[in-house]
């Protein structure tokens, strides 16, 4: 068995100024490194880490890295991990995705299961391509513990996936936080969660999407 430890990245400057980063090169803000420094230490004090895995996007990028100095791991880039193609979505405001894709952007937050990025990707393909390339990795890695530094789309995706083999149904999944850190198990093709999201070690440092993603 092989066991994921999913971290969402730390705060960047897309979650602070409320616009949809998708796979646009943004990066941490202090908070968010501050942020990633809390859940290396919460790692390196409660899971014995062999190998940090990163989505290749800058956010993702600095949070494994920062994780992989204090767990005094290896890192590893993996495009595979990256946040969704969101398409003519990238880098508009959520204000604005409201009022100019009504319906397309009703889709993703009513039962983004089943939304379509415009000119990007689907939920269902993003997922697709996270859980290859985390089987991918799992394969190469039998029965190590892996941190593994991505974001929020992903995260949940596996959520879902693990609880319903589906990703349709990612509506019942809420958000995590970032910086947080959520338990995925992988043996023989199948797949379980273990706790979701945690983050109490943030304590003042916690930061959560707002309520119009």
């Amino acid at each position: 068995m092989t066991k994921l430890l999913l971290v969402r990245h730390g705060l960047s400057l897309a979650n602070q100024e409320g616009f949809f980063a998708g796979q646009a090169d943004v990066p941490l803000l202090d908070m968010g490194r501050r942020q990633a420094r809390a859940a290396g230490e919460f790692l390196r004090e409660r899971y014995a880490v062999d190998k940090v895995y990163a989505s290749d996007l800058l956010r993702a990028g600095e949070t494994g890295a920062i994780l992989a100095e204090i767990l005094s791991c290896p890192m590893e880039k993996d495009g595979g991990l990256r946040e969704i193609y969101a398409g003519l979505w990238q880098r508009q405001t959520f204000d604005s995705l409201t009022e100019r894709y009504p319906d397309s952007y009703g889709v993703w937050r009513q039962d983004i299961g089943k939304a379509q990025c415009p000119e990007g990707e689907s939920v269902a393909q993003m997922g697709c391509r996270v859980k290859a390339a985390l089987e991918r990795i799992c394969r190469a890695n039998p029965g190590k513990t892996l941190a593994v530094a991505t974001h929020a789309t992903p995260i949940r995706a596996m959520e879902c996936w693990a609880r319903f083999e589906d990703f349709s149904r990612m509506g019942e999944i809420p958000w995590v936080s970032n910086a947080s850190v959520t338990e995925l198990f992988y043996d023989g093709g199948v797949w379980r969660l273990g706790a979701v999201s945690q983050d109490a070690y943030l304590q003042g440092l916690r930061t959560v999407f707002p309520a119009n993603v």
